[in-house]
């Protein structure tokens, strides 16, 4: 009996061993999963707030938020030469955003151009450029999109007009200009040069306003050459031409400076790249900003040349008295500001003597600025800029042409004349 007795106590101590050993695995898995799942929370929080970060750099917000409305809920409306896109709602509201869609879904509609259910996208939605975007930075995003709070908005369709509805036009288009693949860094450039590459060419999408487009709409190249931007009455000029916006003959520093703020001693930005800095660039990492400066200065800076090409005029006794007539306008209604000599305010008011956005081959913007005036972005660089009215309500079309063909042949400025045809044009009329 005390041999069993012994032998039983022995079994209930070792199970007593055994059953704190199972409670203390037990704990220490339970604490090693609360440690995974807290260990992943950080990771898919720093995730969500690059692609915060990212969004920026795309301005996403910017196409997916209509005047007065949420964030991000869509309903802008992009009228074209081909029909009214409207922007859809790209929270994650799951009935009238994108709610139900999975990092795939996201992935094709960046890369491919395709939404959810495989239908091919217009090209208003510019996958032309995105699709250099990488999987990893798609994602982010998507993680941010999904993390905004879900807002019940239901947009209007696109109305596009005939021919450009037919879903095979759209695939023979898609067949001819539209290329995928992520961005492929070039070898024998540097580090910086290729992230500001991947960054104008991609999530920047500056292509898809810096350049002439065909009748149907494509890119004619990828030089970032100039161009009408589609939908908008203004010019986006060359960032590879000196006679243009080319920026081969300026400092690095210059060039971040004007991106992020809007305005340098040489330039000031205005209409709708004003709205991109203010919206999108001025937030760039400093890495991010200056590898766009290197990138963009490479285009211009082995040129021969750095300054525009000069367009004589051939100067007649009718032609010398209608810039008069358009130097009379400029003394009253610009002189204040912008000096006598054209020479301006540095940093305040920009210099028109020797501007090249006034010599440009197309008098788009300077038309644009004396009809509805504007102002630099507001910006941390440049937080009160000063501004211009508009003289629309003042100025007929024919003084706007008088004033603005006196601005681009004034103080060695030489450039064409502007008619009341082209003021009126400009103002979205046929």
């Amino acid at each position: 009996m005390r041999r069993l007795a012994i032998k039983y106590h022995i079994s209930h101590y070792q199970f007593d061993v055994l059953l704190l050993a199972c409670m203390v695995s037990l704990l220490f898995f339970s604490i090693t999963q609360v440690s995974d799942v807290v260990a992943e929370e950080p990771d898919r929080s720093i995730e969500v707030q690059h692609g915060a970060y990212l969004a920026r750099v795309g301005n996403c917000m910017g196409c997916h938020t209509t005047k007065g409305g949420q964030p991000f809920a869509g309903g802008r409306r992009l009228s074209t030469s081909f029909g009214i896109f409207v922007t859809p709602n790209i929270t994650s509201d799951k009935e009238t955003g994108i709610g139900l869609w999975n990092q795939q879904d996201f992935w094709q509609a960046l890369h491919q151009g395709k939404s959810s259910d495989g239908r091919s996208l217009y090209p208003a939605f510019p996958y032309t450029e995105y699709t250099k975007v990488t999987r990893q930075d798609a994602n982010a995003i998507f993680a941010y999109l999904q993390s905004i709070p879900p807002i019940s908005q239901s947009n209007p369709p696109n109305d596009i007009f005939f021919p450009y509805n037919l879903k095979p036009l759209l695939a023979i288009w898609r067949i001819l200009y539209f290329k995928e693949g992520v961005y492929e860094p070039d070898q024998s450039r540097s580090d910086a040069w290729n992230r500001g590459a991947y960054l104008v060419q991609g999530l920047g999408h500056c292509n898809a306003c810096h350049t002439t487009r065909n009748m149907l709409g494509a890119s004619q190249d990828d030089t970032l050459a100039g161009g009408q931007i589609m939908g908008m009455n203004w010019y986006a000029p060359s960032l590879s031409s000196y006679q243009e916006a080319g920026s081969g003959d300026w400092a690095i520093e210059e060039i971040v400076e004007l991106l992020t703020t809007g305005i340098t001693k040489r330039a000031v930005a205005s209409g709708p790249m004003a709205t991109v800095i203010k919206q999108s660039l001025q937030y760039l990492s400093q890495e991010d900003i200056n590898g766009m400066a290197i990138y963009l200065k490479s285009f211009t800076e082995n040129e021969g040349g750095n300054t525009p090409g000069v367009r004589f005029l051939v100067m007649s006794g009718s032609l010398q008295k209608h810039l008069d007539f358009g130097g009379q306008l400029y003394e009253k209604h610009c002189q204040t500001c912008h000096g006598s000599d054209g020479k301006g305010v540095p940093g305040i008011y920009p210099a028109l003597a020797d501007n090249r956005s006034v010599m440009m081959s197309s008098p788009l913007n300077p038309i644009r600025s004396v009809l509805n005036g504007g102002y630099p972005p507001t910006t941390a660089g440049n937080p009160r800029p000063y501004g211009m009215p508009p003289f629309q309500q003042i100025l007929r079309n024919e003084e706007v042409a008088l004033v603005v063909s006196y601005i681009r042949n004034a103080w060695g400025n030489r450039s064409s004349l502007v008619t009341a045809v082209d003021v009126d044009r400009s103002k979205g009329r046929n």
